[in-house]
């Protein structure tokens, strides 16, 4: 089988790394697979074949005719390939709508998709585009029981479960000298708590800075905040600058309390992780949570929240703390659990590690072959 993986974007998000970890894994197996996408250059260096069509510019254009002329040049692209493949794996809704008019204009492929999340769009034209590319493709995937059933209850489409993979190789070692310039860059004789994703209504974000502004009410200057990330294809702009317009109000100083580091350098993610004393990731809607797995490999103690997708593979109390989802007071009461217990800390990253073989990228990349080959 010739299997191409395509994205809409390489920026260093969920979607993506899932993307590049599942092609390396079935390259390494010996697949016949190339990674497509819409993009200048990869965040890191790979063995993966590649293809990089040069995006269209977002300056100045909405949303809705990002999303349509994305669409569009991917399936510009991907015609002109079509005879190389014979399964088209969109990881997106634009990657989605793409090949399903390249199969759909007479080309001999099967277009498979994996939703990880479905977006919020507002727009009737995108919600009727999102749809689409729930419906179009040959199978649909899905990396969590949880969506499965929304997909089953609230689109009509049955979809298999492949999970997500981590690499732990590459997550469980960082450079000491790196670790320690990572952590001078941050205030001082402070706790450190890891956020992933950027400012962003998914992640929770706002619901996190009222848990710190609690904590530090309760407990003075003692954490930071620390946020990697901020590319995204929508645009949350309103929402961050009204989020961090908050932080006085809720007596957090900027670049102290909540300190963001935006899109780091491939080379330096996982010494953030180690670098850091705990995940904060109390996300209110999540596919899966790459972040979560990264952050286990990298022995760190997590706090997520407690919707459903979490719950598939941690335990609150055992192997993370979920405090309920959206509420700052329980956020806040497990931020000051971890930043006093260090006996609580080694005990949730010592147990959680218990979790990480389930989840490894050659796992996922078997289970994928098998339906490549079976529909």
């Amino acid at each position: 089988m010739r299997i191409a993986l395509i994205t809409h974007s390489v920026k260093p998000r969920g979607g993506f790394v899932h993307t590049l970890g599942l092609a390396e894994a079935l390259h390494r197996a010996g697949t016949d697979v190339r990674l497509v996408a819409l993009g200048d250059g990869l965040p890191r260096a790979t063995s993966v074949p590649v293809t990089l069509f040069a995006p269209p510019s977002r300056a100045g254009t909405a949303l809705e005719e990002r999303v349509f002329t994305a669409i569009d040049t991917l399936q510009v692209g991907l015609a002109g390939l079509a005879g190389e493949f014979d399964v088209l794996h969109a990881q997106d809704c634009i990657a989605a709508r793409a090949a399903a008019r390249v199969r759909d204009a007479g080309a001999a492929v099967r277009v498979i998709r994996t939703v990880h999340h479905v977006d919020d769009f507002t727009t009737r034209a995108l919600i009727d585009c999102q749809r689409a590319a729930i419906a179009e493709p040959d199978t649909v995937l899905v990396v969590s029981e949880q969506w499965r059933e929304i997909l089953r209850t609230e689109y009509g489409r049955a979809a298999h479960v492949v999970p997500n993979g981590v690499d732990v190789v590459r997550f469980g070692t960082a450079d000491p000298g790196l670790v320690a310039q990572l952590r001078d860059r941050l205030p001082q004789d402070r706790f450190v708590f890891l956020g992933m994703g950027g400012v962003e209504p998914r992640k929770g974000t706002r619901h996190a800075f009222e848990a710190f502004s609690l904590l530090k009410r309760r407990r003075g200057p003692v954490a930071t905040f620390a946020i990697i990330g901020g590319h995204s294809f929508q645009d949350y702009t309103a929402y961050r600058e009204a989020a961090l317009a908050a932080l006085p109000d809720l007596g957090l100083v900027l670049g102290e309390d909540v300190v963001l580091l935006g899109t780091v350098p491939d080379p330096e993610l996982a010494g953030w992780y180690h670098a850091a004393d705990a995940l904060c990731f109390p996300s209110v809607k999540e596919g899966w949570g790459l972040a979560v797995m990264e952050a286990i490999a990298a022995g760190l103690p997590v706090l997520a929240s407690d919707i459903p997708v979490f719950q598939e593979y941690l335990t609150d109390g055992e192997t993370a703390l979920l405090p309920a989802a959206g509420d700052a007071e329980a956020i806040a009461k497990d931020l000051e659990r971890l930043l006093d217990d260090p006996q609580l800390r080694a005990r949730l990253a010592a147990a959680a590690r218990g979790v990480l073989p389930r989840y490894s990228w050659e796992a996922s990349a078997t289970r994928h072959r098998e339906i490549y080959c079976t529909g």
